[in-house]
């Protein structure tokens, strides 16, 4: 599971056909708030095992206290991983859309609504991520923590768990 649409767009660009040989599928969660409900009743377990990604996992955030919940009551069938970026768009490299960095948004204001502006783009949301998701080609116009989350998370799904060890006696 991602947290948004960009997200799951994202993520099928770039590792679509692998995930497909893998038989993963990507989901979006619409956001991160009700986490915690959402794995509940998925019900993972040995057989239905579950990836998620999260947006601006970061010491003290909402998405920080979510994941540390679920990782209590669902590990190992569950792995919650996620980027530092406040958005996924942050994750593209800002050169890939003419930036030299994404621009630093105040504290308080929508961070996609800032980032248009600044950019001197249109405030259009739609045609800001096509733009975005338009630059990306391939694993290399992606910054690494993103990267290295997603490639975990893949990891997590594929890699048959291992056995709890019998006692010895």
């Amino acid at each position: 599971w991602v947290e948004g649409t960009h997200d799951a767009e994202l993520v099928e660009k770039v590792w679509g056909h692998d995930l497909r040989v893998e038989g993963i599928v990507v989901e979006p969660l619409h956001g991160a708030d009700d986490l915690v409900a959402a794995v509940q009743a998925f019900g993972p377990g040995p057989d239905a095992r579950l990836g998620v990604l999260l947006d601006h996992l970061v010491p003290g955030s909402k998405e920080t206290r979510l994941a540390d919940e679920v990782t209590r009551r669902w590990t190992p069938h569950v792995a919650v991983l996620g980027h530092p970026y406040v958005d996924v768009w942050a994750a593209v490299r800002p050169e890939r859309v003419g930036l030299r960095a994404w621009p630093e948004v105040p504290r308080g204001q929508d961070w996609k609504t800032g980032v248009m502006a600044a950019a001197g783009w249109p405030d259009d949301v739609p045609a800001a991520w096509a733009r975005i998701l338009g630059s990306v080609r391939s694993y290399a116009d992606l910054e690494p923590a993103l990267l290295a989350r997603v490639e975990a998370l893949v990891d997590h799904l594929t890699t048959p768990p291992t056995p709890p060890t019998p006692p010895r006696g």
